[in-house]
């Protein structure tokens, strides 16, 4: 395929989806992902769309939000992957709050088998996904609808949560820095995050390499309030997602990494309320940073940041019993 022929395709995929990864771009033309951000590049500077960490966008800038339908087809296999790590991290009868987006709609369809868990969201999407989960109590906030993202919004939803308190909550977004936190491109949207936020003794942020480094309009989650961010390994060309990853831990963030080269990967098999996971895990090294400060609410300080490393699979079990213990 000659380049014009390429960054035709390219575009046509952009246009169609909003939203596409590197990843997926060199699958479907057939070529490298050297290549493909080569012919992203070119495009961008004729401003045809915008380049992203591991993907490319339609322009729009910092106001720009893709809808559902194109957030769905970005980045599938890592969301999975960040899905099924995640769903370890939720414990028999607790009460946690899940917010909107496609990551999250994810981790709620491995929720579904957790005795006793309530999950209060403002996402119809993920009270969908655990509609017919027997074991699990579904609380939905007020609000109005949003129908780009199915998710309720305004001042209904906001004071619905208002006195509510739960153990976790599991958030996504448009954009993941160390200096900001994590960020979306509508306000409403962002407003009813900060309130799930505040109802949350720890926060869980889902985010994929993509947007790594990413900075969107609105932010939702300041750094020094997130306990731990589960994402995908990067690329290994991807340098700045990487280096993200690093000011993020410096900053006290706990960081699980799902996947790696050679497959999926997760905190121990068989974790709570999900399909087993493998325990492969693609190691890398984060140096610990030290203390930081305290979640509002919280009971206690916060760990270290770490990154799951490559261990059989009991002592991966046993990692995650001791992260819950403490």
């Amino acid at each position: 395929m000659f380049a014009a022929e390429r960054r035709q395709l390219i575009l046509e995929m952009v246009r169609a989806n909003g939203a596409v990864s590197l990843r997926e771009l060199a699958r479907v033309v057939q070529t490298s992902e050297v290549t493909v951000r080569r012919d992203v590049r070119a495009l961008e500077a004729e401003g045809l769309l915008d380049r992203r960490h591991g993907g490319a966008v339609l322009p729009g800038g910092f106001t720009r939000e893709s809808g559902f339908p194109q957030k769905s087809h970005l980045a599938t296999a890592e969301k999975t992957a960040i899905a099924d790590l995640a769903a370890n991290f939720v414990e028999e009868g607790e009460a946690i709050v899940v917010g909107a987006g496609t990551t999250t709609q994810e981790l709620a369809r491995r929720l579904a088998r957790v005795p006793g868990l309530t999950v209060v969201t403002n996402s119809l999407l993920v009270a969908q996904a655990l509609a017919h989960a027997n074991r699990v109590e579904v609380v939905m906030t007020g609000g109005t609808l949003r129908g780009s993202n199915y998710a309720l919004v305004g001042s209904g939803a906001e004071q619905s949560l208002h006195g509510l308190r739960v153990s976790r909550a599991f958030l996504s977004g448009s954009g993941l820095t160390a200096e900001r936190g994590l960020s979306t491109s509508n306000m409403l949207s962002a407003s009813v995050d900060r309130a799930l936020v505040q109802a949350a003794a720890e926060v869980v942020v889902l985010a994929d390499h993509t947007k790594l480094g990413t900075d969107t309009m609105f932010q939702t989650v300041p750094t020094d309030l997130i306990t731990r961010l589960v994402t995908d390994e990067p690329p290994a060309h991807d340098d700045r997602a990487a280096t993200e990853l690093q000011a993020l831990a410096d900053q006290g963030v706990q960081i699980a990494v799902a996947g790696g080269q050679g497959g999926s990967a997760g905190a121990g098999a068989g974790g709570p309320g999900g399909d087993s996971v493998p325990a492969r895990q693609q190691r890398r090294d984060v140096p610990l940073p030290g203390p930081r400060r305290q979640v509002p609410g919280a009971g206690g300080q916060l760990r270290s940041a770490s990154i799951l490393g490559e261990q059989g699979p009991g002592a991966e079990r046993a990692r995650v019993a001791d992260m819950r213990r403490r």
